[in-house]
């Protein structure tokens, strides 16, 4: 059953061990992978998504727990970004280092940046240092001046070292090579609501505000879906459907809204969180073998494979939805995911959550247990959300 008690269970014993353990004391850092059975590859390269992301975690769970050992990952993984992936020279945050702290891909993915913020942000709420307020800030600067789009709004995906422009901006090999996406988009209005709850800096409520109208009248689409991919004026590119960022948009929005304190504001990103929560109930939940299905591929077809991440964010979502609404099918839809989790995605023996499941709820053993985009944020953040939400 969804409660506190569980949640903090799960982050505690299950989730949070299993990273303190991939921390690199070496190098500096945490180890760039592990396999399925949790077994470290400590000569794998370092993304800077999976570390802002480690740093995120820790720091959250230090606010929440007051545990030292937290408060020690978390700087850990502070100093790493800052010695190992913010340029000097250029500002912003490299993508990719090799496993001991060099630079090998110097790109500067908004995307990436905006979890630099984020991280940051919840680093100065938890520990109070200065510095990485300071650090924020910085990038903050670098994404209003090299990112943000004057003219239609929103912010590019990507630009060189130099912050001249490219020709590829995808963030992975499964993305279409648009200038705007949702997903680039989304993580800025999440950071940017963290760092205007630690800075209550007015430029960055002016900014968080302007993409929080953006979000509403661009990006969700009249069918209370999240659009992924854009040209320059807000033109859909895909008919893909991811339903995990869907759920996963809908209380980011709604906490977008809460941090500005704007009550007209805030009332539309609460319709449209029930909105959106009301359509992947009815369109996302896997009624016959449980849990939360991943979207539709460009041509309308079912993406089989189950992902860890959207469960995790579906409980939220729909949590958050039942707060909003008061509607008991939404409690109910947290609850269904929650012990699907339990049942299916969570490693008991070896800690942390399988990557994905098969339409029939088997592991993919070829998937690791830790890597470039399989990270504690997701789920570590769900049981922190439940045992705030349910104090």
């Amino acid at each position: 059953m969804l409660n506190k008690q569980e949640a903090v269970q799960m982050a505690r014993e299950n989730i949070l061990p299993f990273w303190h353990n991939m921390a690199d004391r070496e190098h500096g850092g945490f180890f760039g992978e592990a396999d399925f059975y949790g077994k470290i590859n400590k000569t794998t390269d370092k993304g800077c998504i999976l570390n802002s992301r480690i740093l995120w975690t820790f720091s959250a769970a230090y606010r929440l727990f007051n545990d030292e050992i937290y408060k020690d990952c978390a700087m850990h993984a502070r100093e790493f970004l800052k010695s190992a992936f913010y340029d000097k020279e250029y500002g912003g945050l490299y993508w990719l280092t090799d496993n001991s702290g060099k630079p090998l891909q110097t790109r500067k993915q908004f995307y990436n940046i905006a979890f630099g913020i984020y991280a940051l942000s919840e680093h100065y709420l938890a520990c109070g240092d200065n510095s990485s307020l300071e650090l924020a800030m910085d990038l903050f600067g670098t994404t209003e001046k090299y990112g943000y789009d004057k003219e239609a709004g929103g912010y590019i995906e990507a630009c060189a070292r130099d912050w001249e422009e490219i020709s590829d901006f995808r963030l992975s090999g499964k993305d279409l090579n648009s200038p705007k996406s949702m997903n680039t988009n989304l993580h800025v209005l999440e950071a940017y609501t963290t760092l205007l709850t630690a800075s209550k800096d007015a430029r960055v409520k002016k900014a968080l505000e302007g993409l929080l109208r953006i979000t509403f009248d661009k990006i969700v689409g009249g069918s209370r879906h999240f659009e992924l991919f854009f040209d320059m004026n807000w033109k859909p590119l895909s008919r893909e459907v991811s339903w995990g960022h869907d759920i996963e948009g809908s209380w980011l929005m709604y906490e977008a809204a809460l941090a500005l304190g704007d009550e007209k504001i805030t009332g539309e990103a609460k319709d449209t969180a029930v909105a959106i929560a009301d359509v992947i109930h009815s369109a996302a939940i896997d009624s016959g073998k449980g849990g939360l299905l991943s979207g539709l591929d460009e041509k309308g077809k079912l993406l089989a494979k189950k992902e860890w991440w959207p469960q995790a964010e579906a409980v939220v979502g729909f949590y958050n939805a039942y707060q909003l609404s008061g509607e008991q099918k939404f409690f109910d839809a947290a609850c269904g995911i929650w012990e699907y989790i339990k049942n299916y995605f969570t490693d008991r023996e070896n800690g942390e959550w399988f990557n994905e499941l098969s339409p029939d709820n088997i592991p993919d053993v070829k998937m690791p247990k830790a890597g470039f985009w399989k990270c504690p944020y997701h789920n570590a953040r769900t049981c922190f959300e439940i045992i705030k939400r349910m104090k």
